[in-house]
């Protein structure tokens, strides 16, 4: 089943769910399904190398996790979802830009490999794979961005994108400035 039919699917069980609770129903039982929905983030603080400058950005493909400097020789840590192998990138860029809901319209190769993908998904849609941030890296089209998958986090299953958890991505949006250089690696971090 192509990956958008199934996320609809989902996405239509869940509101199905969501109208079928009784106006009696608890509270807890709702909770439970929007928890299952938004996924909650891990995001940890984590002593890091004080080689690295506050407000640095530094993706560990290795360690599959996100690691903004907080200050000298801390980090917040936040675990992402990294390219499958056809799509692994590395290198220094830096954020050129920043969205709150962004749209998304996927490329012309991924129309390709999967010509059921709609033109534009609208910022803000539920099964925008965008999620509800986005943080653009570079001139490039990789960004780092929530989703609509929560399941496939620490998971390799982007095609090039560094993928979060939305709750964690809403953590880390206002922290980064436009111009925070951002390193990607494969390296593996020693952290505590």
């Amino acid at each position: 089943m192509p990956i958008f039919k199934f996320m609809r699917s989902a996405a239509m069980l869940a509101a199905l769910a969501l109208a079928g609770t009784s106006i009696g129903a608890t509270s807890a039982s709702a909770q439970d399904l929007f928890s299952f929905l938004w996924s909650g983030g891990s995001r940890q603080v984590v002593s890091f190398s004080p080689k690295y400058r506050p407000g640095q950005v530094i993706v560990s493909f290795g360690d599959r996790k996100l690691y903004y400097i907080a200050r000298r020789g801390e980090a917040i840590s936040y675990p992402i979802a990294v390219p499958r192998q056809q799509s692994r990138w590395s290198g220094t860029t830096h954020v050129s830009q920043k969205r709150v809901n962004p749209g998304w319209t996927p490329t012309p190769s991924m129309r390709r490999e999967n010509p059921k993908l709609p033109a534009h998904v609208p910022g803000g849609h539920p099964l925008n794979p965008l999620g509800v941030r986005a943080l653009y890296l570079g001139s490039s089209l990789y960004r780092i961005h929530g989703t609509d998958a929560p399941w496939t986090i620490g998971t390799a299953v982007s095609k090039g994108c560094i993928r979060m958890y939305n709750e964690d991505v809403i953590d880390l949006y206002p922290r980064v400035r436009v111009g925070a250089r951002v390193t990607v690696t494969w390296k593996k971090f020693t952290t505590y």
